[in-house]
């Protein structure tokens, strides 16, 4: 069985946001890149099924400009076998990256196409839910747990929901995109590193892929967020009771 993951390059989770001047977009000029911490997870999730041995071949790929390339190399040193990297310097909605996935999963054949359940720089958490509905696949999303039956027909996905925990059989192959409590992705060794250097990346792009990237969606204007206000100490419940009620109008 393969595994198709996608990784895909964002601004570093404790890097600090900076809009640009004319509230075009975020500034990325200078800020530390590293790979969207809910593909980390698929990738852990995706290598585990290797080591199990319940995947034969774990793919990575990323789209993305040329950097992106780096983050290929992270999912390799992290267990990966080969990456595919789909070059575009454009920039790439949840729809296009879909139409890219499904024209790789025609090329590669996976049962299993595992997906962070969203990026944290645009919090789209689009991407699978449309990749399944093309293809057709069945697909679980929020996955907080994934199990593998032995005859590799079936798959068993516990679902983050807001109820609780939601758990559903599905029939492979399917999209399963990846929540937090997944696993705890390891740490790339240094000999893996070096060994990643190694592992073969093959450079596609969109138009090999027959897949037209021309953004659906023109964002208008990015600002930061109010600058939250201080806090102050009251003496007592009632003048609490005031303040919530008469300063803030939430009672």
């Amino acid at each position: 069985m393969r595994v198709l993951v996608g990784v895909k390059r964002v601004i570093d989770y404790a890097a600090k946001i900076r809009v640009k001047p004319d509230g075009s977009g975020v500034d990325k000029a200078n800020v530390k890149m590293s790979m969207n911490p809910f593909c980390e997870i698929a990738v852990e999730e995706a290598v585990s099924l290797k080591e199990k041995g319940l995947a034969k071949e774990v793919v990575a790929v990323s789209m993305g400009p040329q950097a992106s390339q780096d983050t290929i190399r992270t999912a390799l040193a992290m267990g990966a076998d080969r990456g595919i990297h789909v070059v575009t310097d454009k920039e790439l909605q949840p729809l296009a990256v879909a139409n890219m996935f499904k024209s790789l999963v025609e090329k590669e054949d996976p049962k299993i196409v595992l997906l962070g359940k969203q990026a944290i720089d645009d919090d789209c958490n689009q991407t699978g839910q449309i990749l399944a509905a093309k293809l057709n696949w069945s697909q679980g999303t929020f996955a907080s747990s994934v199990v593998v039956g032995d005859d590799q027909e079936k798959v068993v996905v516990t679902r983050e929901v807001d109820d609780g925990l939601e758990t559903v059989s599905l029939k492979l192959p399917a999209v399963i995109t990846t929540d937090l409590r997944l696993n705890e992705p390891r740490y790339a060794t240094l000999p893996n590193i070096m060994k990643a250097k190694k592992k073969k990346i093959d450079k596609v792009t969109p138009e090999d892929l027959g897949v037209d990237v021309t953004p659906q969606i023109e964002v208008l204007h990015v600002k930061e967020p109010e600058a939250r206000s201080g806090g102050v100490v009251v003496e007592s419940v009632d003048e609490l009771v005031d303040k919530l009620k008469n300063e803030a109008g939430v009672l």
